[in-house]
């Protein structure tokens, strides 16, 4: 089996001017040549060229790659692991690349236009755009949905600062009141219930008492929001969720 420069070309994908290239540096040289004279490939060239294409793709300068393919003390079996490994760095390279720009995707369509150092500082470890989808599938059709999005998308920095701040501040104060024996379902833990309910309002969408009753649901439904909580302290999810539905309750 053999082919002319422009049939390997074709095969290989490359140009035409690629393989002269190769050939007169000694690269990729044909095996042979018609009775025209044109260059003839055979197998052990497309091997070759597919092996210099290989290492080409991975950064490596011609000069390299020929002395990779010509030295006599080397082991072909070497070579190809030695491609693995690299093959398989670049695709681990690649793949955080993807995963990264992914998440910007999703950040910029939930509204979250921070640098990846300023999420970092406003939420930490936790990831606001692994619920976007999910959201988006859930209550995308929906008026707190959009009102959500156009408010998040306006916020700057310091605003989500504040948001976080404010959250923290009502965690805290539920958490204190769980240590302190104070009932779930008893005034004092209702109003900070309705606390949490009008921050929502004040900086995502108009949060109903129906819907606050949904979150609160969610809480120990959810695992990713029952670890949240629990996080702050054992227990914290069932006392949350408990006290958001009994304010829920108490708003008729």
């Amino acid at each position: 089996m053999s082919w002319t420069v422009g049939e390997l070309a074709r095969l290989a994908g490359v140009t035409v001017r690629t393989l002269h290239h190769y050939d007169r540096i000694g690269l990729v040289r044909p095996s042979g040549r018609t009775a025209a004279g044109y260059r003839s490939y055979a197998v052990p060239d497309l091997d070759r060229l597919q092996q210099v294409l290989l290492y080409r793709e991975l950064g490596f300068p011609l000069e390299q790659v020929a002395t990779l393919l010509d030295d006599p003390e080397a082991d072909p079996a070497a070579h190809l692991r030695r491609q693995h490994q690299l093959l398989r760095d670049r695709l681990e390279r690649t793949q955080a690349m993807v995963a990264a720009v992914e998440k910007e995707m999703e950040a910029r369509q939930m509204g979250i236009s921070l640098t990846p150092e300023e999420r970092f500082e406003v939420f930490g470890d936790w990831l606001p755009e692994e619920y976007a989808a999910e959201a988006e599938e859930k209550w995308g059709d929906t008026e707190a949905w959009t009102q959500s999005q156009r408010r998040t998308t306006a916020m700057s920095k310091e605003d989500w600062l504040r948001v976080k701040a404010e959250t923290d501040d009502v965690e805290r104060r539920f958490a204190a009141a769980l240590r302190s024996g104070v009932p779930a379902d008893s005034a004092p833990a209702m109003d900070l219930a309705e606390e949490h309910r009008q921050q929502i309002s004040r900086n995502f969408y108009d949060c109903s008492a129906e819907m606050h009753a949904g979150l609160g649901r969610m809480y120990v439904e959810d695992p990713r929001f029952t670890a949240h909580y629990e996080q702050i302290a054992p227990g914290l999810a069932q006392y949350v969720s408990t006290a958001v539905q009994a304010n829920a309750a108490r708003q008729g």
